[in-house]
């Protein structure tokens, strides 16, 4: 069907639009990602999508779009965690880097896709690229594309130009329209491997753990949901999340949220700048300061969900 089909459906007004079914939505976005519709029909569903709002079923669609386009990376020689980090930090430092490395000496392979820069914010991989001399050879790498992501342990941090073109083009649109689009949502869902593998995905206001939920039951998808720090997939250091984890179209929680009120605040870099936090992260991983609990307890929840085979490894210092 012609984008100006669709546009007639979901283009209504917030009472008047119609959803799509999912393999509506998933032809829809799949001209989309395909470069297959004009710059004024992409702005028109950014915003037609934005008054509507996205149904469970339609971002199964889209998904399903997504995945149509990737050649899934192929199981390693260890599960795979998957981190996708794209909100960065705007007030508390960006933890998702020490939390991918964290994982990474559990003898897990990390696949964090993201945004190199955002304007205003500091990157999960800007961080990264500042730690990376300090680091073992083997435990950090920066493949291009999906295909040269390495299949042993380790962090593998990968632009999301890198994952699908179409992708960062619909994240592109953000720019000149004023507006998030699916696109938003969509890359935080996204887990481009073969099984074993864990998404671990995270929302920033309460009514997306509803909306998210309801799509990891739809699809059947393996991902471990938790509020992030400012919507980065890594539990705030402060105050242990509520943690849900979803399997086969069910699921529950495995970690409760913190109660009561703070007694003790971790150590924490004294900025949110690359730098700070790049320093931090190097301090924790040689044990000069303490993994904060919240992420300790989440590193634990995550090496919970995957194969049994998988067995913590020396935290060796770097």
């Amino acid at each position: 069907m012609s984008i100006s089909a669709y546009l007639k459906e979901i283009g209504r007004g917030k009472d008047g639009a119609r959803a799509l079914d999912r393999a509506q939505a998933a032809d829809l976005f799949g001209q989309l990602l395909d470069g297959q519709v004009p710059d004024l029909a992409l702005g028109a569903f950014c915003i037609a999508m934005r008054v509507k709002g996205e149904t469970p079923e339609e971002l199964a669609g889209f998904l399903d779009a997504i995945h149509a386009r990737l050649v899934p990376l192929p199981a390693g020689d260890v599960p795979t965690v998957v981190l996708p980090s794209y909100n960065g930090a705007r007030k508390l430092p960006v933890l998702t880097p020490l939390l991918a490395l964290s994982l990474a000496r559990h003898g897990l392979r990390v696949l964090l896709h993201g945004q190199t820069q955002d304007p205003g914010r500091v990157t999960s991989h800007q961080v990264l690229r500042a730690v990376a001399a300090e680091l073992p050879p083997g435990q950090l790498a920066f493949p291009d594309t999906l295909a040269q992501t390495g299949q042993t342990a380790g962090v593998y941090a990968l632009t999301t130009a890198g994952l699908l073109p179409g992708l960062q083009r619909l994240l592109d649109a953000r720019r000149v329209i004023g507006l998030r689009n699916p696109a938003h949502s969509l890359v935080k869902l996204l887990n481009p491997c073969a099984p074993p593998s864990l998404l671990v995905s995270s929302y920033t206001h309460p009514e997306y753990l509803h909306s998210m939920s309801a799509l990891f039951r739809l699809t059947g998808q393996h991902a471990l949901l938790l509020r992030g720090t400012e919507g980065e997939p890594v539990a705030d250091a402060r105050r242990t999340p509520q943690m849900d984890l979803f399997a086969h179209g069910r699921g529950h929680t495995v970690q409760a949220t913190q109660a009561g009120p703070l007694t003790q605040l971790p150590t924490l870099p004294p900025g949110h700048d690359v730098a700070a936090t790049a320093a931090y992260t190097l301090a924790v991983l040689r044990g000069q300061v303490a993994l904060p609990t919240p992420i300790a307890l989440q590193v634990q929840q995550v090496l919970a969900a995957l194969p049994s085979h998988v067995h913590p490894t020396s935290e060796t210092a770097t």
